[in-house]
């Protein structure tokens, strides 16, 4: 073993599965750690063996993953209790002897996935590792160790095996961050909206976009903030944009309040049931203080993603954001300079002058561009790609030379519509020719027939009510 890195068993839980293996692979290069392309995943089962260079790693990797449960030192597996046994036994005993001594207390779990054990079975599972040598005594409520006998009895718990499938044993390194989701719930949260972002997604894309103490991140259609919660949980500063007036106007702002002199401040109506308008002390800022993180809020300002308020050489860290699809919250932007000033002719006073429709391929394209420009070279953008499943392939997803594109998972929405999460990584410094429409539009033009998505959706919705009427009267 000299040398080589040590094998670590990764616990997960089993949902949002097709983002665990993107958020682990961010935080294992977050940690230190380089992925390797012969770690051994089997991509729908919650057992994991990865390749760390050290324990640090697999520390620094649980203390920010929300999919995955819980991290051992892997000292053996087989597939049955015999190669379970050899593989224990040929495991360096310099490796175990530090956790096995006489002055170290210890206990030993079994726990089995998709099969429930007696406690009958349990303790023949734990009386038949007496080879292990153990020197410390048994301490079941604060042991100095725990070590793990896990069982895999496969996916179906239609067809349960009477013999597990796969069996491993390890030291107890760490838990993950599950807990977050439960106290970081849309339901405890001061100020949400129709479309607050569920808080483990939120926690997710923040993994994925690598946000680390002290970033600067930027979410440039905010919303209610449930992104920026995410981000400033992990010690980031963060900041946001919207144009929708009524959502952000009751923050306390700083250097931008006057901004917000000349506007009467009206009550936004409120999204929770039984209540009609939304409290004064409802907005982005009073939900970080919370969660007791008030000290990473930066600003939020209204304005428009497609008409960038940012001066060149501002710099953001990581860009999270979950764009607008039409279906829920409707997509707008400003109108143009000529519209504008026929509403300032006319005296008008309004907080967004005038607004017009905004395709989704232009919003994408837009938020292409402004990430190329004021992202880091390394950060990261992260962002959900509405999409129609009979028309997607991955060359639809829109690219730019300064970007990279790091991942993409799917979260169904329904029979015939998905979402994917789109990570990409700045690779190259902007240049003046990036800016470029026409060099650019040719990569955006594939996502083109999305711009229906949302009456691509609604026709799926209209279908299936016709449906279920249709046969509720046979």
């Amino acid at each position: 073993m000299a040398g080589l890195k040590r094998r670590y068993l990764l616990l997960l839980a089993q949902e949002n599965l097709a983002f665990r293996a993107a958020e682990i692979k961010s935080l294992v290069s977050l940690c230190g750690g380089r992925w390797s392309s012969q770690q051994e995943l089997r991509l729908n089962s919650p057992f994991w063996i990865l390749s760390l260079p050290s324990e640090g790693v697999a520390r620094g990797l649980m203390k920010r993953t929300v999919c995955a449960k819980s991290v051992f030192e892997l000292w053996g597996h087989g597939k049955s209790a015999e190669e379970l046994h050899s593989s224990l036994r040929n495991y360096p005993v310099d490796n175990m002897a530090p956790y096995l001594q006489s002055n170290f207390t210890y206990k030993i779990k079994v726990h089995a996935f998709n099969k429930t054990l007696t406690q009958e079975e349990k303790i023949q599972r734990i009386d038949s590792l007496e080879f292990l040598p153990f020197e410390g005594k048994v301490n079941l409520k604060k042991p100095d160790n725990t070590f793990w006998l896990l069982e895999d009895y496969g996916m179906d718990p239609n067809n349960i095996p009477k013999q597990p499938l796969n069996l491993y044993f390890g030291r107890w390194i760490a838990n993950g961050q599950r807990d977050l989701i439960e106290s970081y719930s849309v339901k405890k949260r001061h100020f949400i909206g129709n479309t607050s972002m569920d808080a483990c997604l939120a926690f997710i894309m923040a993994n994925h976009g690598r946000v680390k103490p002290n970033d600067v991140v930027f979410d440039p259609f905010v919303g209610t903030g449930g992104l920026l919660i995410a981000s400033a949980h992990f010690g980031a500063y963060v900041c946001g944009t919207d144009i929708d007036y009524s959502t952000v106007h009751g923050l306390a702002c700083h250097a931008f309040e006057f901004y917000f002199l000349h506007n009467s401040l009206h009550q936004g109506k409120a999204s929770r049931k039984n209540q009609k308008w939304r409290g004064p002390d409802e907005n982005i800022r009073a939900n970080l203080r919370q969660y007791g993180l008030e000290k990473y809020y930066l600003d939020v300002l209204v304005s428009d993603a497609s008409r960038t308020i940012w001066k060149k050489g501002v710099q953001f860290d990581a860009i999270i954001t979950d764009p607008p699809y039409g279906i829920r919250e409707a997509t707008r932007r400003t109108g143009s300079q000529k519209e504008m000033a026929k509403m300032a002719e006319r005296g008008t006073e309004n907080h967004i002058s005038i607004s017009s429709n905004y395709h989704l391929s232009d919003i994408l394209f837009d938020l292409l561009k402004f990430a190329a420009e004021y992202l880091v070279i390394g950060g990261r953008l992260v962002y959900w790609l509405p999409v129609y499943k009979p028309e997607y392939t991955e060359e639809i997803i829109p690219r730019h030379p300064c970007l990279k594109l790091i991942s993409n998972c799917e979260q169904t929405l329904s029979s015939h519509t998905s979402r994917y999460l789109i990570t990409m990584e700045k690779v190259k410094e902007f240049e003046d020719e990036d800016h470029d429409f026409h060099i650019l539009e040719s990569q955006y033009l594939p996502y083109k027939s999305h711009n229906s998505f949302r009456d691509k959706y609604f026709s799926g919705v209209t279908k299936r009510i016709a449906k279920e009427e249709k046969d509720s009267q046979k």
